[in-house]
């Protein structure tokens, strides 16, 4: 098949499944074409089936903000045209389903009937989607994909329940590719980082207020109490400045290191004893999958989708939002000698669970649908 993939091209969650979707189905031999306004950060490579089509965004006197999904339609268009395309697949419901509706009905007048998939990843439903102002927009792009599917049963149900939504909506669940994460022998990085063995606490994700990420750093207060640790903070984002101020408040900052962004992070994920995610809302918990390749075991919240991912006592425990004291407990537990080694490898058991080969058949499945019931209705 030849497949056009919209996506956005950061570090975020939706656009690094979105990328690794589309270079395993390349690795299967189907053609995968990036549409976006920059190359893909996980898209490391290009090889004869993979490429990329940049969309230029041009500014006029007249727009106070660059027309991006009208750019985002047209470059569709162009793409469909010039590689004739099967089909489009767009993650994220806000712009990328709007514009590919908008692609699919200038192509009709061409005589190019093209469909499009949408995955909804997120934050495109539970928060931006839920908007007043976008509402009418998301629910009618939802509804005029050929296919929909949705990361979690959490995220589905969610979606069902503040949209007025008539298509039928399968859940995908993220995925992990096990060549890439798995336990690494980086024991230098351990032994540089905790030179006394400490445990080793570590975080990931963009620094907005929803990851919580200041209870992160409460929760490691706690534990330091009890037991010798470190903690190790990655990403980059908003909320970034004001956690290394209350570090250095609370007399932490030399136990805690701020690393950024990485793209290696299952190198550092590889000596981790305990990954926390003290999340007020996650659609599916791609973080914590990444860490439980690497055999880390994990405290969450058990908001959203992540108690689909994090069994509670096999893989980790789970907390309800904002209970530090329940999560210093749980993480305590884990790190405990005669309990840690056992919650490692069921970690890495959950794992795989979601390994790579066993989630892409489920996406060209449905593409296969959604090709079939075209040709269907073009015959009848």
């Amino acid at each position: 098949m030849k497949i056009g993939i919209v996506c956005y091209p950061t570090y975020g969650g939706s656009g690094v499944v979105a990328t690794e979707l589309g270079k395993a189905l390349a690795d299967e031999r189907h053609h995968i074409h990036f549409i976006t306004y920059s190359q893909p950060t996980r898209l490391d490579y290009i090889t004869e089936n993979l490429y990329y089509h940049k969309v230029d965004i041009r500014t006029y006197p007249l727009f106070e903000f660059p027309p991006y999904e009208l750019a985002l339609a047209s470059k569709m268009v162009n793409v469909v045209k010039t590689e004739k395309l099967d089909l489009l697949h767009v993650h994220y419901a806000i712009p990328h389903a709007s514009a590919a509706y908008m692609a699919k009905q200038i192509l009709k007048t061409k005589g190019i009937n093209i469909p499009f998939v949408t995955t909804l990843h997120g934050t495109d439903i539970t928060l931006v989607g839920k908007d007043e102002s976008y509402e009418p927009v998301v629910s009618f792009s939802i509804n005029q994909s050929d296919g929909v599917t949705a990361v979690s049963e959490d995220l589905k149900k969610e979606t069902l329940s503040h949209f007025d939504i008539h298509t039928d909506i399968k859940v995908i669940p993220n995925f992990i590719d096990l060549d890439r994460f798995k336990k690494q022998k980086k024991e230098h990085f351990k032994k540089a980082i905790c030179p006394n063995n400490e445990k080793l606490l570590i975080h990931t994700s963009n620094f907005r207020k929803v990851k919580r990420v200041a209870d992160v750093v409460k929760i490691f207060c706690h534990i330091k109490k009890k037991i010798p640790a470190k903690l190790i903070l990655i990403g980059d984002g908003p909320e970034r400045r004001r956690i290394e101020d209350e570090c250095q408040e609370m007399g932490i900052f030399e136990d805690v290191r701020f690393l950024g962004k990485l793209e290696a992070v299952e190198e550092l994920l590889s000596v981790g004893d305990l990954f926390i995610m003290p999340s007020e809302k996650e659609s599916f918990g791609l973080a914590a999958l990444e860490a439980m390749a690497c055999e880390v075991p994990v405290i969450s919240t058990n908001a959203g989708g992540i108690p689909e991912l994090n069994l509670h006592g096999v893989s980790g425990m789970l907390s309800d939002v904002g209970d530090i004291d329940d999560m210093v407990n749980n993480a305590l537990f884990i790190l405990d000698d005669n309990n840690l080694p056992t919650f490692k490898e069921n970690a890495l058991k959950r794992a795989k669970d979601f390994e790579l080969s066993k989630i892409l058949p489920m996406y060209e499945e449905v593409y296969e649908n959604v090709l079939r019931r075209q040709k269907n209705q073009v015959m009848i």
